[in-house]
């Protein structure tokens, strides 16, 4: 079976996860209440248009929340998407722009960056870590290291950036991670244990993945046929040798680096010879895009640039 997880798409399961945390966004920021500072300086009736734009060079996603956020905030505001997510940007770029009572443009404006700003970062950093493997058969994955209630919108921006996805939860696949073997010792199991009882008790067609951190471990398990073995903070002598021994022992079996990977080492680790790279800095270290909202000169939103 090939040892693959599902990737994720802006599907209506995105959609539905970007809608809850819109809501939760507006909420924070108004309390239910209204924009004090432009509803003070500005009428209702005072028509407004704005762009997004890019203050550097990267990669954009999460466009499809900003007219989420004009839909969910239930203004008049009007967004036009400029560019498609995953698109590259450059200095100056405008990717959307939003026209309609300056109010309401003033009071989205805040959440709508926030997503877009959090999301284009993500995929940014995911194409630096994927041009970086060019040229090798590695391919670069996410990791569950994302932040709470945000894991499908950061997993679909690491896929726009032309990065793979992993597991999506616990729910979706078997990994026998370090506490999980060691838990299984205390029973007296070994790790090639551990991956045989997991074939046998989860659903079939279910990817069975197993962490080993030794070419011990690695010798243990490579007999009992696992999907995926995920070499966990191996140097690239030891990565080299375990893909000698998959060679020899089970072309089948996937091999995964992770730990210690960065955009100094991971090219480093493609040339091991391994299938896949984790990284969990994809998620966990991504900084903020920088986007502005330019305050077009007039009405028009056809003037905006």
């Amino acid at each position: 079976m090939p040892a693959e997880f599902a990737t994720i798409e802006w599907d209506d399961a995105t959609e539905q996860s970007a809608r809850t945390l819109v809501r939760l966004a507006l909420d924070e920021d108004l309390n239910q209440q209204r924009d004090l500072t432009s509803s003070c300086i500005s009428s209702p009736e005072s028509p407004a248009a704005a762009a997004f734009v890019a203050r550097e060079e990267g990669v954009v996603a999460g466009l499809p929340v900003l007219r989420l956020v004009a839909e969910v905030a239930g203004t008049g505001v009007e967004v036009e998407l400029l560019s498609t997510d995953g698109d590259p940007v450059r200095t100056g770029e405008a990717v959307a722009r939003m026209s309609g009572p300056a109010i309401e443009l003033l009071t989205c404006e805040r959440t709508m960056l926030n997503f877009l700003c959090r999301l284009s970062g993500v995929a940014s950093l995911t194409r630096r870590f994927v041009g970086e493997v060019a040229g090798t058969a590695a391919r670069v994955y996410d990791t569950r290291k994302t932040t709470p209630g945000w894991r499908r919108l950061e997993k679909y921006a690491v896929n726009r950036g032309g990065g793979r996805n992993h597991r999506t939860g616990l729910f979706d696949a078997v990994l026998i991670k370090d506490n999980h073997l060691a838990h299984a010792a205390a029973a007296g199991l070994t790790p090639a244990d551990a991956v045989q009882l997991a074939r046998r008790q989860a659903p079939s067609g279910v990817v069975i993945e197993v962490e080993v951190d030794s070419l011990d471990q690695l010798a243990q398990v490579l007999p009992v046929g696992p999907d995926i073995v995920l070499l966990d903070n191996m140097s690239d002598a030891e990565l080299r040798k375990a893909v000698a021994m998959r060679e020899a022992a089970s072309k089948e079996v996937v091999l995964e680096a992770s730990g210690g990977v960065n955009l100094r080492t991971v090219a480093q680790i493609a040339a091991s010879g391994v299938d896949r790279i984790s990284v969990g800095a994809l998620t966990h270290s991504a900084g903020s895009f920088d986007f502005g909202l330019d305050w077009a000169p007039s009405s028009d939103p056809g003037e905006t640039r």
